[in-house]
């Protein structure tokens, strides 16, 4: 998979030093800027890793007209994508240190876990992320994905502070009961603790971050109750969008593309 867009190319890993690459810019995102805990070895490397990570396919946003000292520091954007397929061969999903995922084990088509997005500081707002989401909607449509899911983060580790947009989520974008995973009991934090009668959705909508609205936006839903990661920083929610209109987005993307309409869509 390969797209090219200008200054850009979308494209997966496809060596150890693309890895370590993704792995930099996780380690400026995750790390120094959101104040995840790394291990001594990963902030000697500068890298965030985990043991998911060569199971995992890497979609990269490189900035072609970078020229950093330090090759790893070539990537503007970075997901890391599971599928079900993959997950069920052995290594499970990273997911489950945090959720039941019982119903997504046992959902009877292709699923995929996605996860580490970020973009660097320098590219947001611009086309990197409607980018990284186009590769994300050829990924899809390539596998046969119909669920997507994965765990989606509130910068800092008090839920109380984020009363309001977990319980407007909670009560606006439940999931489903048949795609309803619930945080594992021994860490569960309940997210309906404000009235939906109480809350404002202005209000809520300014504390939700980009990522998780532009999920909501395209028909996500989120899971039963909240995970604390206090190492990175984090209240986590789970978040799962049947994939369908990102794959339309992606052939609305693709068609375009094919009559010379790129740099109209990132716009």
């Amino acid at each position: 998979m390969r797209i090219d867009a200008g200054r850009f190319t979308l494209r997966l890993a496809e060596s150890e030093e693309d890895v370590a690459a993704a792995q930099r810019l996780r380690y400026r995102v995750f790390v120094e800027e959101m104040g995840a805990r790394p291990s001594e070895e990963d902030r000697a490397l500068r890298r965030e890793r985990d043991a998911f990570d060569r199971h995992f396919d890497h979609l990269l946003l490189i900035d072609n007209e970078a020229k950093p000292e330090d090759p790893l520091d070539r990537v503007a954007g970075v997901y890391r994508l599971l599928r079900g397929a993959v997950a069920r061969k052995g290594c499970g999903f990273y997911g489950e240190s945090e959720y039941d995922l019982t119903k997504i084990k046992n959902y009877p088509r292709e699923t995929m876990e996605l996860g580490r997005s970020c973009v660097g500081p320098e590219y947001r707002g611009g086309a990197a992320m409607h980018l990284l989401w186009t590769g994300l909607g050829q990924y899809v449509a390539d596998h046969g994905v119909e669920i997507m899911f994965g765990v989606a983060s509130f910068h800092g580790n008090d839920p109380a502070k984020l009363a309001v947009p977990l319980s407007w989520l909670h009560w606006n974008h439940l999931a489903p009961e048949d795609l309803r995973v619930r945080t594992r009991e021994e860490f569960f934090v309940p997210m309906d603790v404000i009235p939906p009668e109480k809350l404002s959705r202005a209000e809520a909508m300014r504390q939700i971050p980009p990522l998780i609205k532009a999920y909501i936006r395209l028909g996500g839903f989120v899971g039963d109750g909240a995970f604390i990661d206090h190492a990175f920083n984090t209240v986590d929610v789970c978040l799962l969008m049947d994939t369908t209109r990102m794959v339309n987005r992606y052939r609305d993307f693709y068609q375009r593309e094919s009559r010379g309409a790129t740099d109209r869509i990132l716009g």
